[in-house]
């Protein structure tokens, strides 16, 4: 369950770093838009694996 909240706040903040950044406000740097991409499909892999193992 922590995972999954992780993994929501994770894309919402990729999401809004991009946002963001589009509309002027450079708070936080467009440079870590790919980063959080990268840690919220890890987090989601991992969190689609868990769920799918405790049907197995």
């Amino acid at each position: 369950m922590y995972l999954g909240i992780l993994t929501l706040t994770a894309f919402l903040v990729t999401a809004l770093i991009a946002v963001l950044n589009r509309h002027g406000i450079h708070t936080i740097p467009f440079v870590w838009h790919p980063r959080f991409a990268i840690f919220s499909i890890g987090c989601a892999v991992i969190h689609g694996i868990l769920g799918i193992l405790l049907f197995v």
